[in-house]
């Protein structure tokens, strides 16, 4: 692929897959499924990486004095259950509402004493993880983004700000 095309595709978030050019959006939803902030990343990048990314743009206007930048907590599924992730939230005091994965619980369980304790798990917050799901099945529903996004990718910010 050209060096020209490839940086053209890189400036659009559009990715290479099997069944074309595709992308991506990374969100964060609140309880209400009203988006908080979004990436549009190419179509084969995963989603964990993109997790920093997504929490620092989130931003929550109150009646005074500056955004709020911090949730009190975050639930997501097993595929943010990486070292990386936890640390993360820990380093900005948010709560983590995310299982440990089988295979992770697994190796720390054949570590013994020194293989550290068990992820705590707020089951009750949990079963909200379901609003990121929703909201995103509600932009879907809008035939314009979910055209648009396999399309071109720069344009998707706009019409996901716009919903």
């Amino acid at each position: 692929m050209r060096r020209r095309r490839r940086a053209r595709l890189k400036a659009a978030a559009l990715g290479r897959s099997r069944g074309g050019l595709t992308t991506k959006t990374h969100l964060a939803a609140e309880r209400r499924c009203r988006p908080l902030s979004f990436v549009v990343t190419p179509g084969q990048s995963a989603d964990n990486p993109q997790f920093a990314a997504v929490m620092d743009k989130i931003k929550v206007r109150g009646p005074v004095g500056r955004p709020r930048t911090r949730p009190d907590a975050v639930s997501a599924d097993k595929a943010y259950s990486a070292r990386g992730t936890r640390i993360y939230l820990r380093r900005r005091r948010i709560k983590a509402v995310i299982p440990e994965k089988d295979d992770q619980a697994a190796n720390r369980k054949k570590k013994g004493s020194s293989g550290g304790r068990p992820v705590s798990h707020d089951a009750d917050l949990y079963r909200d993880r379901n609003t990121v799901e929703r909201a995103i099945n509600k932009i879907k529903n809008w035939r314009g983004l979910a055209v648009l996004t396999t399309e071109v990718g720069d344009r998707a910010h706009g019409w996901v700000i716009l919903k």
